[in-house]
């Protein structure tokens, strides 16, 4: 039997994915009565994570959310390893590039095996971890502060880094992506140095699954006039896409 945590954990976890719940069918799965879920459902609405409606519930648009790296990974696998798979497709022998910290972005460097002479500069630990065992490729650390759920760095230290390079593409993994309010994501500190690597960057790709389309977080990063090519999964809303390629951004789906 799952304890109401673990419980709640699961159900934060179905409506990320989904969009929306529905109170039979959650009790369905979990073996708990209506009200219990009811409870629930009332609980995290006033943590500000869902809206309730009748017979169920939906997840907020701008949700202010700063999941764990392990939470991230749970969600939307197979979109992050496609959208891994074609990033890499885009990378040439040579290349200097910068790979933000990020669920999405270490399925990029999970499959850099065949690039050769290639210069990578992360502020995430795990991707200079994956990537160490790699003979033709230079990992470059920024250093800074360590945030512990996503296991990054962040701070100035990081920036001043970063501001003494130039980098042929930047793959940037966000939590949010909307028309108003451009590129964002939930911790301001990551914001900013994401902001210095567009800046640093010739060429600005952002990589995330079409659950973040059409949805922001609490930081800004950046308008959408900076960015080059989105590369995400084939359940974008049309209507979105063609928003996007008004503005000349290629749209690559997978």
């Amino acid at each position: 039997m799952r304890s109401t945590v673990e419980r709640r954990d699961s159900i934060i976890q179905i409506i990320y994915e989904d969009g929306k719940v529905r109170v039979d069918e959650l009790s369905e799965r979990f073996s708990v009565t209506s009200v219990t879920i009811r409870n629930d459902l009332d609980f995290l609405e006033k943590k500000g994570i869902l809206h309730r409606t009748h017979g169920g519930a939906l997840l907020r648009k701008n949700v202010y959310k700063d999941p764990t790296l392990e939470e991230k990974q749970k969600l939307h696998s197979e979109e992050k390893q496609r959208i891994g798979k074609k990033a890499v497709e885009m990378i040439d022998d040579g290349d200097s590039i910068l790979l933000d910290s990020g669920t999405t972005t270490l399925e990029i460097a999970r499959r850099l095996d065949e690039k050769k002479e290639i210069t990578v500069m992360t502020n995430a630990i795990q991707i200079a971890m994956d990537l160490t065992s790699k003979e033709e490729i230079m990992v470059m650390l920024t250093g800074g502060t360590i945030r512990s759920k996503s296991y990054s760095l962040v701070g100035p230290d990081a920036e001043s880094v970063i501001s003494n390079y130039f980098f042929d593409k930047l793959f940037l993994g966000v939590d949010g992506l909307d028309m108003d309010h451009g590129l964002t994501t939930p911790n301001p500190m990551e914001a900013q140095l994401n902001r210095m690597m567009v800046e640093r960057a010739h060429h600005v790709i952002a990589v995330t699954d079409s659950s973040k389309l059409g949805r922001h977080s609490f930081s800004f990063i950046c308008g959408l006039e900076v960015i080059n090519t989105i590369i995400t999964d084939t359940k974008i809303i049309p209507e979105f896409e063609q928003k996007l390629k008004k503005k000349d951004i290629n749209v690559v789906k997978v």
